[in-house]
């Protein structure tokens, strides 16, 4: 079933389908302490602590989980746009996605605020240390996706709680398919929120940890939502991704990487996979196979949006992969 039967009002006679992304864009900033944060840190003082680590690599990474699916989104040919809101210090970072391509038409400067920020360091035993700075993000429901003309799919990802809200409202007021991404904001909705968001839904996407957590806040076992929904997927980390759908349960194996160094954004990188193949009328196990080789690309590079192909290399990839035609 292609977009148009999804979204009659979607003008197909477009080259691409938009895909609306709503959700946050944000700096990493990274640093690696080479030693052992244990060594340093007296538990019997921890009411009084005051610890400073001299680090020797610092590295700044764009990211946000909007910033990330639009990346991965834009190398497998789609045309994604991102809605978000950013600070006074994102130049950079709007000049980078506007080189690449991505659309900017709801991405919102908040004069006032910086943009979202996580402080991350790391030790020699991978323990970490993370500040997070929402800024920006908070001001999220400023954007209104029902400004923004000629979207066919959509998908709310982690971002401010009234944002959230907002764009899955927007959306659902529109009648304008969208995946229901709840990721690390799953704290701030109690069971009645998060009933409400996958009631105007049309697809629910979360890992194993979220999908427990979504059966303890309402009571619902996950699965008891698929009937609601056009298609649910629980991501299963090295196990791949479960498919609810049709009446039907499929499990869609992991891709295996060629080498693990960072999982930063590939849960980004499965969700771009699998927008493209909504947007393009695929089922959804077979959107599921794209977003799983997607994600064992990113796996193999540092940060979320550091890997690259084109166009080409991913549909000859998958063919190679699946032995199952683009």
């Amino acid at each position: 079933m292609g977009i148009a039967a999804l979204h009659p009002s979607y003008n197909s006679t477009m080259q691409e389908p938009r895909i609306l992304i709503c959700g946050s864009v944000a700096f990493d900033t990274i640093c690696v302490f080479p030693g052992k944060f244990g060594e340093h840190i007296l538990p019997e003082a921890t009411h009084k602590i005051s610890v400073s680590f001299m680090v020797d690599q610092m590295r700044r990474e764009f990211g946000g989980c909007a910033g990330n699916i639009a990346y991965s989104l834009k190398l497998i040919g789609g045309a994604p746009i991102v809605c978000a809101t950013v600070g006074n210090d994102a130049a950079g970072y709007r000049e980078r996605m506007q080189q690449l391509g991505i659309g900017l038409d709801a991405l919102k400067t908040i004069a006032e605020a910086y943009t979202a920020q996580a402080y991350i360091m790391t030790d020699l035993e991978d323990n970490q240390i993370t500040s997070f700075h929402a800024g920006a993000m908070f001001q999220s429901h400023l954007n209104d996706v029902t400004n923004v003309e000629n979207i066919a799919l959509g998908i709310v990802a982690p971002d401010g709680r009234d944002g959230i809200f907002r764009h899955a409202r927007g959306f659902a007021s529109k009648k304008t398919p969208f995946i229901f991404d709840p990721g690390q904001a799953m704290p701030a909705f109690s069971g009645d929120d998060l009933k409400e968001l996958i009631g105007l839904a049309d697809y629910l996407t979360v890992n194993d940890y979220e999908a427990e957590m979504i059966a303890q806040k309402t009571g619902q076992a996950i699965e008891s939502f698929a009937p609601l929904l056009k298609g649910l997927v629980v991501t299963l980390g090295g196990q791949g991704s479960r498919v609810y759908a049709d009446g039907k349960v499929i499990d869609v194996p992991v891709v295996p990487a060629a080498t693990l160094v960072d999982p930063t954004g590939c849960g980004d990188a499965f969700r771009a996979g699998l927008l493209y193949g909504i947007a393009h009328g695929w089922s959804l196990p077979k959107a599921c196979k794209l977003g799983s080789l997607i994600g064992s690309i990113k796996i193999s590079e540092r940060g979320g949006q550091n890997h690259s192909f084109d166009e080409a290399q991913i549909r000859d990839r998958f063919q190679s992969v699946w032995n199952e035609r683009w």
